[in-house]
């Protein structure tokens, strides 16, 4: 499938952004007390943080993403079913955040809830999008529900320290709306990429070392929900190198621990500090260089996939993946290695 004209939105793409970012500050700075109340994230042995913190900053990063994105695609004359579809998904899976939040709900029907969401939104994407379009559709629909639900929890599993999911999705959005603007996605695509890339920044000031609010499943599930839509849509119009090199950090870091911990017979969906964020935080590095680290490493990643996207070919493709596999193989070395002694104000 061939891509989309152009979506550069110049001004009204600013606009966008500002909005998302304001909304999700002010929203936040009014729902912190409520928070502090009602969904108190106390600290135990597997936690990052030292000092109990409020969880669920999501509300106000999910619901600026969706409002903005929702009111800008209806005067853009951007908005159709399967986009409300992909909203209503993303709604339903922050619910089910919410509650895991405040009551954890067990790992059997949690995963069942999630996958439906997951459905929603494979079931909204455009009948002759394909990824794999060797394979027979209703195949290839499986496997793309598989690696979504997967995404949906690599993305929750990465959000283990102050930052970096901000660190993470906010170079991936950016170069989303990039891709977006020589012809990659379309313009309804481009507009929630703004926004949420714009509701993650106005959560920032909020989860900067040491948080005064933590993102919380409500969030994270419904984040990686929205992005992991975008790169399904990226992929499907030939686009595969850019989809997989955007978010290539956090699957490779996700995918390296999950195989190291079934080699090691651990229950694979227990609480951990085994990511190699993680491990350099304990080995010694400050919550501050590691996520300095990924943030440098993923706008390079969102470079090379721009690149990937502007010159469509086979061996740029090849040499771009090429070059993401060493810049993430150099990171996951850096945070495999002892750095300075940690700053225990930012743990």
């Amino acid at each position: 499938m061939s891509g989309y004209t152009a979506t550069p939105l110049g001004l009204v793409g600013a606009a966008i952004f500002v909005a998302a970012a304001s909304i999700c500050f002010v929203l936040l700075l009014l729902l912190r007390p409520l928070l502090q109340r009602y969904a108190l994230a106390h600290p135990v042995a597997r936690s990052s943080h030292k000092l109990p913190t409020p969880q669920g900053a999501g509300i106000g990063v999910v619901a600026a993403t969706i409002g903005t994105a929702a009111v800008a695609c209806i005067l853009l004359d951007a908005a159709s079913n399967p986009l409300w579809l992909v909203f209503g998904a993303a709604a339903f899976i922050a619910i089910v955040g919410a509650v895991d939040d405040v009551s954890p709900i067990p790992v059997l029907p949690r995963l069942v809830l999630q996958a439906l969401g997951v459905g929603i939104v494979i079931a909204a994407l455009p009948a002759d999008l394909r990824v794999l379009p060797s394979l027979p559709h209703w195949l290839e629909q499986l496997l793309l529900g598989l690696a979504l639900l997967w995404f949906v929890n690599l993305v929750n599993f990465m959000d283990g320290i102050d930052w970096m999911t901000a660190a993470e999705v906010v170079p991936v959005t950016a170069g989303l709306v990039a891709i977006g603007g020589i012809g990659g996605l379309s313009t309804s695509e481009v507009v929630v990429a703004l926004a949420l890339c714009g509701a993650l920044v106005g959560f920032a000031p909020l989860n900067r070392p040491v948080a005064r609010l933590f993102l919380g499943d409500v969030g994270s599930l419904a984040i990686g929900l929205l992005v992991g839509w975008l790169l399904v849509g990226l992929a499907g119009r030939g686009y595969i190198a850019a989809a997989l090199l955007l978010p290539l950090y956090y699957l490779a870091d996700t995918t390296i621990t999950i195989f190291r911990r079934m080699a090691r017979g651990e229950t694979i969906w227990q609480a951990h500090r085994t990511h190699f964020y993680q491990r350099a935080i304990e080995r010694g590095s400050t919550v501050m260089s590691v996520v300095r680290r990924v943030f440098v490493a993923n706008i390079l990643l969102a470079a090379l996939a721009t690149v990937s996207v502007l010159w469509n070919g086979l061996f740029v493709q090849f040499v771009a993946l090429v070059c993401g596999a060493a810049l993430v193989g150099w990171l996951l070395y850096s945070l495999s290695s002892r750095g300075p002694q940690p700053d225990h104000r930012s743990a």
